[in-house]
């Protein structure tokens, strides 16, 4: 006998039958007779932008089987496939397909399978231009366009981002925002209707994974949402498809959007995609964020765009008296140029930096790292970002010379230097994992943060770091000394080789002995001290007073 199907199943359903009603419900209305297909059928090869699935198919398989995301879904390796420096070709050749998780590949995913086959449509499997042929020549075949020249572009395309952006990126979506940049120039409102269809089936997606979602308030730690958009290089992605657009728009002599459209379409979309986020890093987890000045740089990024793509093909200056001696400039040409320096204005800071390697020093380490195949690992607080230009460039107040605290991850050969935890999030969690690898190898470091807050007086802790057998203590904080004196005594929490410690002074004289353990009374100085689920009292006579408390996590 049929059970009845759970809550979570009924709403999945719900979801997909109401998109199927819609879509019936359209075609009955709508009864475009084949109108669609037409369309698509004299752009595409059988009605299919097939360079967006190969495209779409290649960024998949890299995070499935180079990334080893097949057997690790939600946790693939991404310190190895990173841009981290010129020196290092396998992170540049891979930093624009990989991703760091599941969740950003499918963003990305989407974004490609909404941006791109505007941008396909727009250039289309068969040429357009008067009086050519196709299947006289590869470039004009309609199967090669469609399966070799687009990819082909896409692969370009993607390497362009990952050489020019301030590394270590990660992430197709400089190659989302050319889609978008190329698809503007042609179709600007249809690209932020695609945008919107995007969001909607980002919620689709989530809505069948998780029908319902119950939550709750409490702690939680993150670095502000607009920290971790790459925005230089969704920027120069977005510039280098406005100059590709421009250059097929212009070279065929399409129809062109007027300068309103395309002006609403930029910005509506710069600002839909938060290009407006143009933030700094200062370094212990700071950042901030030049709001007013991004989005004054949208408006203007679009008013750009729209003069280049409407005006005339007329000189800007016309010299009637010599009409053939004088090859006058046409107009839209003076704003590709711009657009061409403005391109090249954000990808050359990235030369210096991506030229940078790591130094041959040893790790800023209180232990020797942990190793794994040419991998270093180790905890370290208030040192050089090692990843940070050599050239400290200061301008509105701000500096390329930070500090940093955290897990560090080195490799001499990959010219590797990275902070892969941060230490106010392992602060936050307690414990997490660092994992390093190849192409077709992982491994897994666990770090594992555990400290006692002395009441009034700060934290004291130890970072440990395992892999395999092997459990080192890489780093060892302060003593710390609790505000409340017992008995005319001092209370002080240290950190000992196998464990944590109290310490008593009075005067001149101290003891120590180990911290209690749950539920049980210990006598240190003079004081009895007893651990009651995690906090420890200190006890005289009448006299009870909490002097520390084990540090708890999230």
């Amino acid at each position: 006998m049929l059970g009845v199907p759970d809550a979570e199943t009924l709403f999945r359903l719900a979801v997909l039958c109401s998109l199927l009603g819609a879509v019936v419900a359209i075609l009955a209305l709508d009864r475009p007779r084949g109108r669609w297909g037409a369309h698509l059928r004299s752009r595409f090869v059988m009605g299919l932008p097939w360079g967006t699935l190969v495209s779409a198919g290649g960024v998949l398989a890299v995070y499935l089987f180079v990334q080893g995301g097949w057997a690790h879904w939600n946790a693939p390796v991404t310190i190895p496939f990173r841009a981290w420096s010129y020196f290092y070709p396998l992170g540049m050749a891979t930093a624009a397909f990989a991703h760091s998780g599941s969740g950003h590949l499918i963003g990305n995913l989407v974004g490609t399978l909404v941006l791109a086959p505007i941008a396909e449509y727009a250039w289309g499997h068969f040429p357009r231009e008067r009086g050519v042929q196709t299947f006289t020549s590869p470039l004009t075949n309609p199967y090669v366009r469609a399966f070799v020249v687009f990819p082909a572009a896409v692969v370009a395309v993607g390497l362009f981002t990952a050489f020019f952006a301030l590394g270590p990126v990660i992430g197709f979506s400089g190659v989302v925002f050319a889609f978008a940049g190329f698809a503007l120039v042609r179709y600007p409102i249809v690209t932020v209707v695609a945008v919107v269809a995007g969001n909607t089936l980002r919620t689709l997606y989530g809505a069948l994974q998780n029908p319902t979602i119950s939550a709750s308030a409490g702690p939680s730690y993150s670095s502000p949402w607009w920290a971790d958009i790459a925005i230089q290089g969704h920027a120069i992605g977005l510039l280098a498809g406005f100059l590709l657009g421009v250059w097929v728009l212009r070279g065929r002599g399409d129809d062109r959007p007027s300068a309103a459209r395309v002006a609403i379409g930029v910005v509506l979309f710069g600002v839909a995609q938060s290009l407006w986020a143009v933030y700094w890093y200062r370094g212990g987890e700071t950042y901030v964020l030049y709001r007013a000045a991004g989005l004054a740089l949208v408006v203007l990024l679009a008013t750009l765009v729209a003069a280049t793509v409407a005006t005339s093909a007329s000189p800007l200056i016309p010299v009637p008296d010599r009409p053939d001696a004088v090859r006058a400039v046409p107009r839209w040409r003076i704003g590709a140029t711009v657009l061409l320096l403005c391109t090249a204005a954000l990808a050359g800071p990235a030369v210096p930096v991506n030229l940078t390697t790591t130094t041959s020093d040893d790790l800023p380490s209180q232990s020797d790292p942990i190793q794994v195949r040419g991998y270093e690992v180790t905890y370290a607080e208030n040192v050089p970002n090692g990843m940070v230009s050599i050239i400290d460039v200061e301008a509105f107040g701000e500096t390329t010379q930070v500090n940093t605290s955290g897990v560090i991850v080195r490799n001499r050969e990959r010219g590797i230097w990275m902070t892969a935890v941060s230490k106010g999030r392992l602060d936050f969690t307690g414990t997490t994992f660092v994992r390093v690898g190849g192409v077709g190898w992982r491994e897994t470091v666990r770090v594992e943060r555990r400290g006692w807050n002395a009441i009034g007086g700060g934290t004291v802790y130890k970072v440990n770091l395992v892999y395999g057998d092997r459990n080192v203590t890489a780093f060892t904080s302060a003593p710390v000394q609790a505000d409340p004196v017992v008995a005319g005594r001092n209370v002080s929490v240290e950190a000992a080789p196998a464990g944590f410690r109290l310490n008593v002074s009075l005067g001149n004289r101290s003891a120590t002995g180990p911290i209690p353990a749950v539920n049980e009374t210990t006598s240190i100085g003079g004081l009895e001290f007893t651990n009651s689920d995690g906090r420890i009292y200190a006890i005289n006579g009448a006299t009870r007073v909490r002097v520390a408390q084990a540090e708890t996590y999230n």
